[in-house]
């Protein structure tokens, strides 16, 4: 998972104009780089020019995927990632990114702004920090953990049950259980069963 390029755009009434972006194209030959970048921001462009005010969409271009966010303010953010990176944390990022940036910025130089005049750092952070969807997203990392406590969990009953005993064999040797919980669980057991997964 990765992200390649952030950027921050104003929407016109013909073209889109670039404010601010900042690009991670380390795993791009040195000389590949700038001819990339520009690819880049010209799709960023592109995909800001021709997306309604108000509207979120994703494009997919070979095996990128380009997160769009325009506002109804016209002020627009585009990030470029690969497949496998999660949308929701994309747009999530985008919204972020968007709502700091015109606290920061004034509405007024959007139009005319450019990389060069526009005093707005916190791009190239962003880019890093969501590097790992996972760290940077509070519901990516608590679905992460989940997904690592049901497998911890699952490992636990098979090597409690790896000695060659069988839950049921277990529960009939058990002195401690009355006939009562051995009757409940046979039954659970049994309504249990069309559900098990071979």
């Amino acid at each position: 998972m990765k992200l390649y390029s952030l950027s921050v755009l104003h929407k016109g009434s013909t073209k889109a104009n670039l404010l601010k972006a900042a690009y991670d194209l380390s795993s791009f030959s040195f000389f590949q780089r700038s001819s990339v970048q520009e690819f880049m921001t010209f799709t960023s462009a592109l995909i800001v020019e021709r997306s309604s005010q108000g509207t979120r969409a994703s494009v997919k271009e070979q095996e990128y995927l380009c997160h769009v966010y325009v506002r109804n303010d016209s002020l627009g953010a585009v990030v470029i990632a690969d497949n496998e990176y999660p949308s929701r944390v994309c747009f999530t990022l985008l919204e972020k990114v968007l709502d700091e940036f015109s606290r920061q910025v004034d509405s007024i130089d959007w139009p005319s702004g450019s990389p060069a005049t526009i005093q707005y750092t916190a791009l190239d952070s962003y880019l890093a920090k969501y590097q790992n969807p996972r760290e940077a997203d509070a519901m990516t990392k608590v679905q992460a953990e989940l997904d690592e406590t049901k497998i911890i969990l699952h490992n636990t009953m098979e090597s409690l049950l790896e000695r060659g005993e069988k839950l049921d064999d277990l529960v009939q040797k058990s002195e401690h259980l009355g006939n009562q919980s051995k009757a409940f669980y046979k039954t659970a057991r049994k309504q249990n069963s069309c559900c098990e997964v071979m």
